[in-house]
């Protein structure tokens, strides 16, 4: 039995914040559960293209419901990639939603500490003074976030804009955005808005870049359903074609396209990506454990040794880098390879997502220790 073959995607999970979860009850029905993923032709079937206002959105597509015909009372947008798939959607209520009705949402919002707080420059607003505070609020599930903008939140809580959005996805759809602060200000109904002047983060790197990286990270870690690496492979491509501004995301993309490549079985390219990872970005652990994978699906056991021992040298708690060079020197050196082992089992011990692979250690550990 061996897991050499899940190597490269063993190393990740969906979400960092699989543990301790933040509260995310909300009594506000703004998306239906299971529609993040929808594909655009059944979303058109459910609502007619004369409802909608369509807009680019990088590579892919924004469809827009107008307040005047949401459900919500909002502008109701929905963002869709190239391949069609909905990734993530952006409410917003130019004058403001009374959370008042929503007694769960606001239970939820006291149980959460702001991500960011700031001062809205707020005009023609029913019943606020001229300047106000707003926070942003975020919670969520194991691949999904959901953001809230809200404006007095201590004493009246009105809800501005909330966001949906698959994880890789996150940092296109946040609220604070100065592209989505600006809906406030300039609102599609006939209500006013909020004067934001020029409020709100804009990226460092190309949008069309991110927005390719988190395409392929989604379909890559199989966010949507089952993992599409002709998919991410292209959508990593593309994104290291559209340029970025840092070394540390150019390094990133060639090395997720390395990864991308190596579930295809296209190991030679893989481990081309991944050296030129290294060449951008030296001595990165993640990087040395997945070309070491590649190297053994190459037959380069000695370079793929060789790119253990140095990731675990960088970083001597990773873990799966540990399990990897204990595998790979197992038929020649079991004495090391049973170490390696036990120093494997130390550092995940509690850990539910490695259980499959502990169970394996532990035979492997039984078999190489010495019988007493």
């Amino acid at each position: 039995m061996t897991l050499i073959g899940l190597l490269l995607t063993g190393c990740e999970t969906p979400n960092p914040r699989h543990q301790n979860l933040p509260p995310s009850e909300t009594d506000l029905a703004l998306l239906k559960p299971g529609t993040l993923c929808q594909r655009k032709a059944a979303f058109l079937q459910q609502h007619p293209h004369s409802t909608l206002v369509t807009k680019a959105w990088g590579s892919g597509q924004e469809l827009m419901i107008p307040a005047d015909r949401s459900a919500s009372h909002g502008d109701e947008s929905y963002f869709f990639d190239e391949d069609g798939t909905l990734v993530g959607t952006l409410f917003t209520f130019s004058s403001g939603l009374d959370l008042a009705p929503y007694s769960v949402l606001r239970h939820t919002l006291t149980l959460l500490k702001p991500t960011l707080e700031f001062y809205l420059t707020v005009a023609n607003f029913s019943g606020k003074s001229n300047m106000d505070s707003s926070s942003l609020y975020e919670t969520g599930d194991e691949k999904t976030t959901t953001q809230y903008l809200v404006i007095s939140a201590r004493e009246h809580p009105t809800l501005l804009q909330a966001s949906v959005t698959i994880d890789p996805y996150v940092r296109l759809f946040s609220p604070y955005r100065r592209e989505f602060l600006n809906r406030l200000r300039q609102p599609t109904g006939n209500q006013p808005g909020q004067q934001v002047d020029s409020q709100g983060a804009e990226d460092k790197e190309p949008f069309l870049s991110l927005q390719q990286f988190a395409r392929g990270q989604t379909a890559q870690l199989s966010y949507c359903g089952v993992q599409q690496y002709e998919i991410s492979a292209d959508a990593y491509r593309k994104s290291i074609e559209s340029g970025f501004n840092t070394k540390v995301w150019l390094a990133e993309a060639h090395h997720k396209l390395g990864q991308s490549l190596f579930g295809l079985g296209q190991y030679e390219k893989a481990k081309a990506e991944m050296l030129q990872s290294l060449a951008i970005r030296p001595n990165t652990p993640e990087i040395l454990n997945n070309l070491g994978s590649t190297q053994l699906k190459l037959g380069d056991k000695a370079g793929a040794l060789a790119s253990f021992e140095k990731a675990v040298t960088l970083r001597p708690n990773y873990a799966i880098a540990r399990f990897n060079l204990a595998e790979t020197i197992e038929p020649t050196n079991p004495k090391r390879a049973l170490s390696e082992y036990e120093t494997y089992l130390a550092l995940v011990e509690g850990i539910p997502e490695e259980a499959d692979r502990i169970a394996l250690v532990q035979q492997r550990v039984k078999k190489l220790r010495p019988q007493k």
